[in-house]
């Protein structure tokens, strides 16, 4: 940082020594202090102890440099506000930090903290406090006297319990605990009265937390963790709730009790193990989103599913009169749902024109399986959830019959030359393997109109997908795709459905908004600045309006 920068409240400006008349704008004698100083993205690798020549400072900004530590004078800042010294190198912090009366702001993500000073409480002017992306083990007990903090983010550490005297923060507002190792949340935090919007995903929880006291929840995310159990108890306490998030967890049943959350907004079941859903939760009256895909459910068709939520929770009133069977009670045993010593379930094949080998966790499907079809035309075959690391070679026996084949849930690294052979092929799911390339060959695909890629490895969009004619649904998310093609994309007339949320997109090419038959495009979640957030919000419709608005002329 030049000297001069320091020292700009000392000296006096060259202007002075000449013999010049000054206008009113330029007396430097009523030069008022400097009050903020920003030096961020540079290539700083130490801060002046000179620092505290500018005590008028309220903010200082220095983020994104290479600092390893901070000087000591920091402390004497004492009217600071703000302090941004996120994406450094930082291993420590000076304890003459803790000394600020006035600091509301102290940001010191993405660093290299292994721990935080045991006096950090003394803060007790912080409203804001990230230490998010760090290697914090643990957090200090002094925490609890940080009575005005509203934000806290601890995502993305390596902590296995938070301690249970943070309910002490009767201000907090939004806490993030994302991406850590909590195996339970301590029932204390449920006593946190202001607390709005919490963080839990991908952790080790196995259970949802209680929170009796925590009446102005209104967004809950505990998705990618291992909760098995939704406790109708539990649930009747949120009745504030507008976000339920909980994808990619081992959830079995949802109790009739979720219908209590009334103000239920937006609630994501997606990758569960769910069979089947209370009808009730069609009477949910602000429900405007419901993720169900990726679940087991026997009740409820696939093409509904992809009809959108409200087409969903209006089948599902329509089968509140019918007398299902009761919340507790099992589904009958069918054709689908055979114990599992059955191999081979010939009602299935003739019935039901379905070749079923799944969540079996085989590396291989029995040969057996396959020769029992015989001349049975088999219209769908299911080998999700298995431990296979390649397409079966003998599907394509079943070339002349087979429409629908789920493949989900398995370690399938490449695509062999036998699925190219399924001509009749319409439905395709592949989600949550290994992929990271189709092979050109898919082309034959003609009839395909449903590809299911998501939550596999692919860095570029799968070129052989802009020549297969027939195809009205794209699901890619959760890969790490980069770019997109929106002339080629143009030309797909039937596309509907395009889902890249979870990727890496840097930009949006504004000719996707040339894509007018799009019904839905889902971006959400990747690192592109433009379109915001605002504008993805405002659905399909206006994302493309908006894209096309931007097309240079």
């Amino acid at each position: 940082v030049p000297e001069h920068v320091w020292r700009i409240n000392l000296d006096v400006p060259e202007e002075a020594q000449q013999n010049l008349s000054f206008g009113a704008a330029d007396r430097w004698w009523e030069q008022t202090d400097l009050t903020k100083l920003i030096l961020a993205s540079n290539k700083l690798q130490s801060l002046s102890e000179d620092v505290q020549l500018l005590p008028a400072l309220t903010m200082l900004d220095v983020h994104d440099n290479q600092l390893t530590s901070l000087p000591s004078a920091l402390g004497q800042l004492e009217n600071l506000q703000k302090l941004d010294v996120s994406h450094n190198q930082l291993r420590s912090l000076p304890e003459e930090l803790l000394q600020l009366p006035r600091l509301r702001s102290l940001l010191l993500q993405h660093n290299e903290l292994s721990q935080l000073p045991e006096g950090l409480g003394q803060l007790i002017t912080l409203e804001e406090l990230d230490v998010s992306n760090n290697q914090l083990t643990a957090i200090p007990t002094s925490f609890a006297l940080l009575v005005n903090l509203v934000r806290l983010n601890l995502a993305c550490n390596q902590l296995k319990e938070l301690p249970a005297d943070l309910s002490a923060m009767k201000s907090l507002r939004q806490l993030d605990c994302t991406k850590n190792y909590l195996e339970t949340v301590p029932s204390k935090l449920a006593t946190m009265a202001s607390l709005e919007q919490l963080y839990l995903r991908k952790n080790k929880l196995r259970s949802l937390p209680e929170f009796p006291s925590c009446k102005l929840l209104k967004e809950l995310h505990a998705g990618e963790n291992q909760i098995e159990i939704l406790d109708a108890e539990n649930l009747k306490q949120l009745s504030s709730l507008c976000v339920l998030e909980l994808r990619d967890n081992k959830i079995k049943a949802v109790p009739e009790e979720i219908t209590v959350l009334q103000k239920l907004e937006r609630l994501d079941l997606a990758n569960n193990d769910i069979s089947r859903l209370p009808y009730k939760l069609g009477n949910l009256p602000q429900l405007k989103f419901l993720a169900l895909e990726g679940n087991p459910l026997r009740t409820i068709r696939r093409d509904l599913l992809q009809k959108g939520t409200q087409e969903l929770l209006k089948y599902l009133r329509s089968k509140i009169q019918d007398d299902g069977p009761g919340p507790n009670e099992e589904p009958p045993v069918t054709a689908m749902t055979l114990p599992s010593q059955s191999k081979v379930n010939i009602h299935a094949i003739t019935t039901l024109k379905l070749l079923e080998y799944s969540d079996k966790q085989a590396a291989e499907i029995p040969a057996a399986l396959f020769d029992a079809v015989g001349s049975n035309p088999v219209a769908t075959v299911n080998f999700s959830k298995n431990q296979l690391r390649e397409i079966p070679p003998r599907l394509v026996e079943l070339k002349d019959s087979v429409c629908d084949v789920s493949l989900g849930f398995n370690k399938i690294s490449s695509i062999s030359s036998e699925l190219c052979l399924l001509h009749k092929l319409t439905h395709l799911d592949l989600r949550n393997n290994v992929l990271t390339a189709l092979p050109e060959e898919m082309e034959a695909l003609k009839r395909l109109h449903t590809i299911n890629l998501a939550f596999n490895r692919f860095k570029v969009f799968p070129s052989v997908l802009y020549h297969l004619p027939a195809l009205e649904t794209i699901l890619l998310s959760n890969n790490q795709v980069g770019s997109i093609d929106p002339v080629q994309l143009k030309g797909m007339d039937k596309l509907a459905t395009l889902d890249l949320q979870n990727n890496d997109l840097l930009q949006v090419p504004p000719e996707l908004g040339n894509c007018e038959n799009l019904r839905s495009l889902l971006l959400e979640g990747n690192p592109f600045r433009t379109p915001r957030a605002a504008i993805l919000a405002k659905g399909t419709a206006a994302l493309l309006e908006y894209l096309r608005s931007r097309i240079p002329t």
